[in-house]
């Protein structure tokens, strides 16, 4: 009979990124080394989720009253997935130290006159539901600090895939992209590039109705509209250099539309330079900030698009493009492994966040502690 592993081996850890299209979970064992014992992706209702996104691009809420209902709902909602993993994994709760839970980003807003960055989904109600000591709130304190609050993942990145034998960058592509740059000696450094996942699947739900561009195909099924690139490349953002984040708030529809005009680009061609445009940004940011990198690492949604690969091998030509599964982490769980790592960080009292990354004045340990 298999050993059970004993308290204090495994930690969850559990995200909804910016395009809202699932809880991501990782059930995870650290010692002796990391190891992904099962992760799943779980659906929103419907109607939270259309109303989270809603909030996350510029949306007002209705009253105090909504916000708060809100953050119950979602916490249950990541209460819940947690425990439908736990119960698929076998084992019980008893076995798990701690979840890291980062919750949905509703809005960032880190360069702000008074910066903040909010995250629902209240770690109250997921401790409460699930028994379990859980970790929360992880981005404040960093934009507290002074700091972006973004990205967060660097500090595992660097601890995960790190060699001292070559520069390399993990490039995750969920709804926004962002870049962690791994120099064989140096700083660790981070920042996002731009849209990714979060323009693409919204342009293909308005015009097909599917929820993603499964494969890339309708974005194949187009031309890139070199005038409309250019212009969407004339966005201030792009140009402002790191540490720097972003968000729906920023990068929406209503952004694309007001870029495009009165222009009649079919809608197939506007999928396909939206696509170029997640290419194209992350290709310039790495040549401007580490011109000398040998391989990038590939996680998020956007490694199941083959043309979003091509087009990013095209670009960024002479250098390896490959996803993080060669280097034994799952694509699609490395930001819920993230989250389980930086609770495992909190409880331990190390810090979570890196400055050379966020721009914060200083290390500090990420997060609120919610006991069991």
């Amino acid at each position: 009979m298999a050993r059970k592993p004993a308290l204090g081996d495994l930690y969850l850890g559990m995200i909804s990124g910016t395009s809202a299209d699932g809880i991501d979970v990782a059930l995870v064992r650290f010692d002796p080394e990391p190891q992904l014992l099962l992760g799943r992706t779980y659906r929103w209702d419907d109607q939270l989720r259309n109303r989270l996104i809603e909030l996350g691009q510029g949306g007002q809420a209705t009253s105090l009253d909504e916000l708060g209902e809100l953050d119950v709902q979602v916490g249950q909602a990541f209460a819940h997935a947690a425990g439908r993993l736990i119960t698929q994994s076998g084992l019980d709760r008893t076995q798990v130290r701690a979840i890291g839970s980062h919750g949905q980003t509703v809005r960032h807003r880190p360069d702000g006159t008074f910066p903040f960055t909010w995250q629902m989904g209240d770690g109250n109600v997921i401790a409460e539901r699930t028994g379990i000591a859980t970790v929360a709130d992880f981005r404040r304190r960093d934009v507290a600090a002074g700091g972006q609050g973004a990205p967060l993942m660097p500090a595992f990145h660097a601890a995960m895939l790190h060699a001292p034998s070559e520069d390399r960058a993990v490039l995750n592509l969920g709804g926004i992209g962002n870049l962690t740059l791994l120099p064989a000696s140096g700083a660790v450094r981070g920042f996002d590039t731009g849209p990714a996942n979060a323009l693409l699947d919204a342009w293909c739900e308005r015009h097909t109705g599917q929820a993603f561009d499964a494969g890339g195909a309708f974005a194949a099924s187009g031309q890139v509209d070199g005038a409309l690139l250019d212009t969407l490349l004339g966005e201030p953002w792009f140009a402002l250099p790191p540490p720097k984040s972003t968000g729906r708030e920023q990068f929406h529809l209503a952004w694309v539309q007001a870029k495009l005009g009165k222009s009649g680009a079919a809608a197939a061609d506007v999928q396909a330079t939206l696509l170029e445009l997640s290419a194209v940004t992350v290709a310039d940011a790495l040549r401007a900030t580490q011109p000398d990198t040998k391989r990038v690492m590939v996680c998020g949604g956007g490694v199941h698009n083959p043309l979003l690969m091509q087009r990013l091998a095209t670009h960024l030509s002479g250098i390896t493009v490959e996803s993080t599964q060669v280097h034994g982490l799952h694509p699609d769980y490395v930001e819920a492994m993230g989250f389980a790592w930086l609770a495992r960080e909190t409880l331990a009292g190390r810090p979570g966040n890196l400055p050379s990354v966020s721009g914060a004045k200083g290390l500090r340990v990420l997060g609120a502690l919610y006991p069991a």
